[in-house]
């Protein structure tokens, strides 16, 4: 496992999150993407218990993406199955394995502060933390994507499952978007990327 995470992750936090992996029960499956999650956890019907990760997350998000879902694990073993998948317990658990990697290390120095900012209060997914998920993706490799942000007003767009829409106005925090085949009215948050149609 260490040779595999060393593809994965910034090498200074190999050795901390392979001695949270040290257990008989869990196992961590790198899968191709899946666009609806960046990871998920399961606990499996043999007693044995599951973390799968995007293999196409660049190294900072793949990390924060395998301690979210090795604190669902944890959560898990040390509160039992009644508690809620991203409530407090979670949140606890989550904040003190994320604790000894903000580290300059381990992520650049533009990543900490926001970091530091996230885990007071982490989310089910970084993504909804805006700011957070456009730093992170900076690092992500090129593509043809635009963020929803950059879109401008009346221009349509496509989404990766092939819905086409028209680019509305701002609200407080996120765009409304008309989908073009239904006439329903959509938000979008700003970090959502898109393909803008010519």
């Amino acid at each position: 496992m260490q040779k595999t995470l060393q593809n994965f992750i910034p090498e200074a936090a190999v050795a901390y999150v392979v001695e949270l992996l040290n257990h008989d029960h869990l196992s961590v499956k790198i899968k191709s993407e899946r666009k609806t999650r960046h990871g998920d956890y399961r606990s499996l019907p043999n007693g044995k218990h599951q973390i799968t990760v995007n293999s196409n997350l660049n190294s900072y998000r793949f990390l924060i993406t395998l301690v979210h879902e090795i604190a669902h694990f944890e959560a898990y073993r040390n509160y039992g199955r009644a508690i809620k998948p991203h409530g407090k317990e979670w949140k606890y658990t989550f904040q003190h394995l994320m604790l000894p990697l903000l580290h300059p290390a381990i992520f650049p120095n533009e990543l900490l502060p926001l970091l530091a900012k996230h885990f007071k209060n982490p989310k089910a997914s970084s993504d909804t933390d805006v700011n957070l998920a456009l730093a992170l993706k900076q690092f992500d490799e090129a593509n043809n994507k635009t963020y929803i942000f950059e879109v401008p007003f009346g221009s349509q767009f496509k989404l990766y499952n092939g819905r086409v829409f028209k680019m509305g106005k701002r609200r407080t925090k996120r765009y409304e978007c008309l989908e073009l085949s239904t006439g329903k009215l959509y938000l979008f948050n700003p970090n959502a990327e898109v393909e803008v149609l010519a």
